[in-house]
């Protein structure tokens, strides 16, 4: 590990230098193989970060890089592809030597600009010599239907050319897009297909012959780089918005997906969430809660009036756990509580986080969004519930309700409060040990505990709750047979 002070500035230091003198040079897709290569060997982590990727992704990326291909992400929304593609720079040397002041990263050894070229006839190895970080070699752009070669590739400047003195056909007038300043790099492009024709044609045209036309005068430009892509597997495909010359210069087509295991999101969720704050109280977030959360963003993949094509993002429960945790720690300040604990009735507050990231299929539509969120967060309630109690007897709570009772829990009423009105309910609060409860305990995670149960048995509608009375008795109605009316009649004769 070498600090950039240490680092030759000329270019005769350079050439002598052990580690980047002019035997070691290499070629970007060369040099992101080989210290590939080194990390496999050495079985170090790599892509730290990125959950649920191990055994797909992951590999599929390592071997296009290991081939030396430009590649593309195609994924839905919320699946981690700027993020994988970022840490494309950890595959890089930690410096990298270029000629000093050159808009387009120059190999002092081989520049391809004018500019360089003339540089290094004139001073030899007198010449200034800069370096690049790892970030500084990483050039991102998120595709737009309004970019131009200008931005993409680069522009005559007339006033450079003024300045300068320089006919305006030179070379020397030309003002570098995004791509040539990538040079040496990596060049990642988010939605490709977003892209005008034109460019795309642009793109390829410089990734397999190397040159391009800036107003109509033909330049040269033999970058080194590696382009990587992102897109919607909904408009990369041959009648969307991709032109087939560009889809055929890309090396490897690598497919993200969302989590595939309910563990794998939670620990995404975890890892991405804000949850660690400063706070007055301590926030305590129960298991339970934590895998509602989670499977909320499943159960919303696969339920039929949500598009699938659109896709439900992992940003979905992250958002969610962060709006619970708010919820919570906002009741337990206005209560003067120490703890503040989630419940069931903070992932229903959370609403403005879900139904923004959910797009509805005409079904849903017509029911409308804040509907089909709660109904999707029962149905996950209920999932997580079996997975907890399943074989477990509740009648006894059930029959309680059966019997006339009903209880309405107060978002504002402090945790002693509601445990005290939850500890009517018989064999309730002892159900709560199957949570994982321990004895000394803090009551607000008492109390959410047992109103996880009582949400759980609402969702399998074996009680009853309502905005205006709380939980109480499930209502049984029972269809009518063809002999009911004459019973009736019979009852009311006699």
């Amino acid at each position: 590990m070498k600090s950039s002070a240490a680092l030759p500035d000329t270019l005769g230091s350079l050439r002598v230098h052990k580690s980047y003198g002019e035997g070691h040079q290499r070629g970007v897709k060369d040099e992101l193989r080989e210290n590939l290569i080194c990390k496999l060997q050495r079985r170090e982590t790599l892509f730290s970060g990125i959950v649920g990727y191990e055994d797909t992704v992951v590999p599929q990326v390592i071997n296009a890089v290991l081939s030396r291909h430009n590649f593309i992400l195609l994924g839905l929304r919320g699946q981690a592809k700027t993020k994988l593609i970022r840490m494309l720079v950890s595959l890089f040397d930690e410096h990298l030597p270029y000629v000093a002041g050159c808009e387009i990263r120059d190999s002092p050894f081989a520049p391809i600009c004018k500019r360089c070229r003339a540089l290094v006839a004139e001073m030899g190895d007198a010449t200034p010599i800069a370096w690049l970080s790892r970030e500084e070699r990483y050039v991102e752009k998120l595709a737009t239907p309004d970019v131009t070669i200008a931005d993409m590739i680069g522009d005559i400047d007339p006033i450079k050319a003024a300045r300068t003195g320089q006919n305006i056909a030179d070379e020397l007038t030309v003002h570098y897009g995004l791509l040539p300043r990538a040079n040496r790099g990596v060049f990642a492009i988010n939605e490709l297909p977003d892209l005008a024709g034109k460019i795309q044609v642009g793109l390829f045209n410089i990734m397999q012959e190397g040159d391009v036309q800036i107003k109509g005068y033909p330049v040269r430009l033999p970058l080194d780089l590696l382009l990587v892509f992102t897109a919607n597997p909904e408009d990369y495909t041959a009648r969307g918005k991709i032109i087939t010359p560009l889809k055929d210069r890309i090396g490897s087509e690598i497919r993200t997906h969302y989590p595939a295991t309910l563990d794998h999101g939670m620990a995404i969720t975890h890892q991405e969430a804000w949850h660690k704050r400063t706070t007055p109280v301590e926030i305590r977030v129960p298991d339970y809660i934590r895998e509602t959360i989670e499977q909320l963003a499943f159960s919303a993949r696969d339920d039929k009036r949500v598009d699938k094509r659109s896709g439900v993002s992992q940003r979905l429960p992250i958002s969610v756990l962060e709006n619970v945790i708010s919820n919570a720690e906002r009741r337990a300040l206005t209560a003067g509580e120490s703890v503040a604990v989630p419940r069931v009735l903070d992932i229903y507050a959370a609403l403005p986080s879900i139904t923004g990231k959910l797009e509805l299929e005409y079904e849903g539509e017509l029911k409308g969004g804040d509907a089909v969120a709660r109904e999707l967060i029962r149905l996950a309630v209920g999932k997580v519930y079996t997975r907890v109690f399943e074989g477990e007897s509740f009648s006894s709570v059930v029959q309680w309700f059966d019997l006339g009772g009903a209880l309405k829990l107060d978002e504002t009423a402090t945790a002693r409060q509601m445990l005290k009105d939850l500890a009517h309910i018989q064999g309730l609060l002892e159900k709560t040990k199957l949570l994982g409860l321990g004895a000394s305990e803090p009551d607000a995670i008492r109390a959410a505990a047992a109103e996880f149960i009582l949400e759980g048995l609402y969702a399998h509608r074996r009680i009853s709750r309502n905005e205006e009375v709380g939980f109480t008795a499930e209502v049984r109605r029972r269809e009518s047979g063809p002999d009911d009316s004459k019973k009736a009649a019979k009852r009311n004769y006699q």
